[in-house]
């Protein structure tokens, strides 16, 4: 059984339906990309599965059980962890107070230390920078904040990622992709969506092309490369 699928999933934002029918599904341990062109649908569907924005209609079920109509907060505490595209940290609190927030539902203070020397250990800079303020923090840092607070949750069961690569520098795209594959070799369950493709083809096992709130494609990173129809037209090769 899935750990989490959509069944016939749709999804609008009051204007016309920006997803249309989507089945997707993906295995405990199992990573996954959503990729394609920005404006087609990616963003919407990590925001209709953690309940950000209303479904039309279809439904959702995570560990067997509907979240269809669960509350966003609902669905993150019960193990399926959003980090959005832009991260959106507090600027006005510092980088262990940002932390510290994401722990919010941990049942217990030594549960969210250890949660917290994970974290520090994927990002070391944050440990060097714990009394900074998010404000002052460069776009690779609050990128860096925001993915260490959403895995400051203790019992994660699917970490979706929203474009992690998006705007940063190269060396800074490579220590986040890093901590990716670290998360990886733990188990971790992961979708990304990465508008570029190669680096999400870098981490995962299966591709899902979007375009125009639908999948027009899916298969491995592999046959992705071996498509020359497919590169030409959506990637630009």
């Amino acid at each position: 059984m899935a750990l989490l699928e959509t069944q016939k999933l749709t999804a609008s934002y009051g204007t016309g339906n920006v997803l249309h029918d989507i089945d997707f599904s993906i295995d405990e341990g199992e990573a996954v990309g959503i990729v394609g062109p920005n404006g087609h649908g990616k963003t919407t569907l990590l925001r209709a599965i953690s309940g950000l924005m209303p479904r039309s209609s279809g439904r959702i079920l995570f560990a067997g059980e509907s979240i269809t109509k669960k509350a966003a907060d609902k669905i993150a505490a019960s193990g399926l962890v959003h980090v959005p595209q832009g991260d959106l940290v507090y600027p006005n609190m510092t980088i262990l107070d940002n932390l510290l927030v994401g722990g919010y539902s941990n049942a217990s203070q030594q549960v969210t230390q250890a949660q917290l020397g994970k974290v520090f250990g994927l990002f070391p800079r944050l440990r060097e920078r714990t009394g900074q303020m998010a404000s002052s923090l460069s776009g690779g840092e609050r990128r860096m904040l925001g993915i260490g607070r959403g895995l400051m949750m203790a019992d994660i069961r699917i970490l979706m990622l929203d474009e992690p690569s998006l705007g940063l520098a190269p060396v800074v795209i490579e220590q986040i992709y890093q901590a990716v594959q670290d998360l990886r070799a733990d188990g971790m369950t992961v979708i990304i969506v990465e508008e570029n493709v190669m680096r999400a083809a870098s981490v995962v096992g299966r591709l899902h092309l979007m375009d125009s709130g639908q999948f027009v494609w899916s298969g491995t990173p592999d046959e992705m490369k071996e498509n020359k129809q497919i590169i030409d037209t959506y990637l630009g090769a």
